[in-house]
């Protein structure tokens, strides 16, 4: 361990940040005290097993948990530095949901101690930091906190926004750089020295504000980006033109780097924290808004594509009803090669065929089960059955998807442009 300060840390939401973030301390001689509200990701952990798929992580956490580094519970615990790492949903009107941060302040508060330290990795709209920390001064008006006493508070805080891939999450959280924001310069240093027990990347720091608004510029980026592409996709079917070929001509250019098109944009950070920004400052975030709207409206052209190939086949079947067509969906998660669902516009697509009365046959190898909501006439098949369906709907770029060979190419319909 390359820094003793920090013994025993709390890790508050063991999912797919949270858990990685908690095993990887764990394997480099800190005890670690995983907490989450979900029982069955606890008793999970305390066997040595995983809840979620991440490449690796598997092994460490059985690793970690045989050599009693890593546990699991329900409620915090006193420890030396408290890590938060909820999510961070927006509501129906896309506001900032915080919540889950609020519950999280007010469970570890009990247990603050005077030199400890408190981060938020949860990414956040800007002032969620302070947020958190005005929850924690409420529940503990014994001790004192930065918003009140600068350098000399009993209790340092500080914002590290999470900036890892999933299906690479425990080589990124060693490699990458950190953005380490502390309310003050002290909070900045004790962050700085708790992940530098792991991190092999730069710990740069700033002020809570600017690492809140570094994560939300980082995925509104992306985000701006995917809809160029996405719009690009929209574009070129209406003229007749192959969108792959064409963004593969265009980035020969030294200077242009065109991201690929699919059915929309997912996952719990770039669907969401452009929406942060957006609620902030509405009048000025035009452009981020705008990107939104396009990859949200994606989904839905591509069930008006469906819809269309839908129609063809009937006209030639007109034996048949719709409850006759049979759709094979290829992918649920939002990216390829994990089994992440959140925000997934493969997933909302195929619910919304499905409500359309269509027969769906899922193909997922990264799921062992289909989600609670989407029973009924949804089907979750293997690569390894008989997969017979008159359309067939390519969601994601899994690479077992791209070792198929369809027979009829007039039946599919290619979001990922993995068969082009």
């Amino acid at each position: 361990m390359k820094n003793s300060q920090f013994s025993h840390i709390c890790v508050i939401g063991l999912g797919y940040i949270g858990l990685p973030t908690a095993a990887t301390f764990a394997a480099h001689g800190v005890t670690v005290t995983g907490v989450d509200v979900n029982e069955y990701a606890v008793d999970m952990i305390n066997q040595g097993k995983v809840h979620i798929v991440e490449p690796d992580l598997d092994m460490l956490v059985r690793d970690v948990v045989a050599k009693g580094t890593l546990s699991a519970q329900t409620t915090p615990v006193a420890a030396d530095a408290y890590i938060v790492a909820v999510p961070t949903p927006f509501q129906g009107n896309h506001d900032p949901d915080l919540k889950y941060i609020e519950a999280a302040s007010k469970a570890l508060a009990p247990f603050l101690t005077s030199g400890n330290l408190v981060i938020l990795e949860s990414t956040s709209p800007v002032g969620a930091t302070e947020q958190m920390a005005e929850w924690l001064s409420q529940a503990r008006p014994d001790l004192s906190f930065p918003q009140q006493a600068g350098e000399q508070a009993d209790i340092r805080i500080a914002h590290c926004p999470e900036r890892v891939l999933p299906g690479k999450v425990l080589q990124e959280l060693i490699s990458n750089d950190r953005i380490v924001g502390g309310m003050t310069a002290k909070c900045s240093q004790a962050a700085c020295d708790l992940y530098n027990v792991f991190v092999e990347g730069s710990c740069v720091t700033t002020n809570a504000r600017t690492a809140e608004m570094c994560k939300l510029t980082e995925n509104s980026f992306r985000d701006v980006n995917i809809a160029f592409a996405n719009e690009l996709s929209m574009i070129c079917d209406k003229l007749n033109i192959d969108v792959w070929e064409l963004i593969a001509l265009a980035n020969r250019h030294p200077r242009v780097n065109i991201l690929q098109p699919g059915p929309g944009v997912g996952g719990h950070c770039i669907a969401v924290d452009p929406w942060f920004i957006v609620a902030k400052t509405p009048d000025e975030a035009q452009l981020i808004r705008t990107a939104r709207e396009v990859n949200e409206s994606k989904p839905e052209w591509v069930i008006a594509k469906v819809n269309e190939k839908v129609i063809e086949f009937l006209q030639d079947h007109p034996e048949k009803s719709v409850k006759d067509v049979t759709i094979a969906c290829y992918g649920l998660a939002f990216k390829p090669d994990i089994d992440d669902l959140r925000e997934s516009p493969a997933l909302n697509i195929t619910k919304k065929l499905a409500q359309q009365g269509l027969n769906i046959l899922a193909i997922e190898p990264n799921i062992d089960k289909l989600p609670e909501d989407m029973q009924g006439n949804i089907k979750l098949i293997g690569l390894d059955e008989n997969i017979e369906a008159d359309i067939y709907l390519i969601l994601v770029d899994h690479k077992v998807f791209k070792k198929i060979k369809f027979k009829d190419l007039s039946k599919v319909i290619d979001t990922k442009g993995i068969i082009s």
